[in-house]
């Protein structure tokens, strides 16, 4: 099944990702790590990014799916793939359909902003080990000191109140507009996100097809 993840910064989706990746045996394909494989080893298209991400331009639209359709003739994806962080606009989902990448169901996570706010604000990462905790659903045993390692936990700055806002805005003009274009196609699911991540879990397996056991 290839799938695409939809979903506001903060709402959760990497997570149902890795969930859903497990259930299908299928892998999770997020744009950044393929762009940087897609360099490292050097393929055409990969070359062509190196040459624009050097001059300081954005990655076109073209590129991006050229890399994407190398990714998923690999053998990992013969069975079907995630796509996370991809397409970010209706003209970049046009350009998939365009280029023949056939998608069967996009999935979206919705969770309001204001509970978003709130999750986001409460974020708090390691300095020394990366280990990540929420004040509310995930304190360490002693606030602003990690369990792990004894670093300093602090707030990145993605998830300081104006960039979360800031976030949150892009998403709603650039990229919530695609699921009109889903939907008219007859293949958006919506899964409203639940306070217990296991709720939001089981929702997100049915609405593909792969029920928790």
């Amino acid at each position: 099944m290839n799938l695409i993840l939809l979903g506001a910064p903060g709402a959760g989706k990497g997570t149902q990702a890795e969930a859903i990746a497990e259930a299908l045996t299928i892998p999770q394909i997020s744009t950044g790590n393929m762009l940087r494989e897609a360099v490292k080893n050097g393929t055409e298209y990969g070359l062509k990014a190196k040459a624009v991400m050097e001059a300081g331009g954005l990655v076109s639209d073209d590129i991006v799916i050229g890399i994407l359709k190398d990714r998923i003739a690999q053998d990992d994806a013969k069975n079907g793939f995630i796509l996370d962080g991809f397409p970010r606009t209706v003209p970049q989902a046009e350009a998939l359909d365009k280029m023949g990448v056939q998608i069967d169901k996009v999935v979206e996570i919705f969770v309001p902003d204001e509970t978003i706010k709130t999750r986001v604000s409460g974020r708090r990462v390691c300095e020394g080990c990366g280990a990540s905790y929420h004040v509310q659903y995930k304190p360490s045993k002693v606030e602003g000191i990690c369990d792990k390692c004894g670093g300093k936990t602090v707030v990145r700055k993605d998830d300081q109140p104006e960039t979360v806002i800031s976030r949150l805005k892009t998403y709603h003009e650039q990229t919530e507009p695609i699921k009109e274009y889903y939907q008219k196609q007859g293949k958006l699911e919506t899964v409203i996100g639940q306070e217990e991540v296991e709720e939001t879990k089981k929702l997100t397996l049915k609405a593909v097809g792969a029920e928790m056991e």
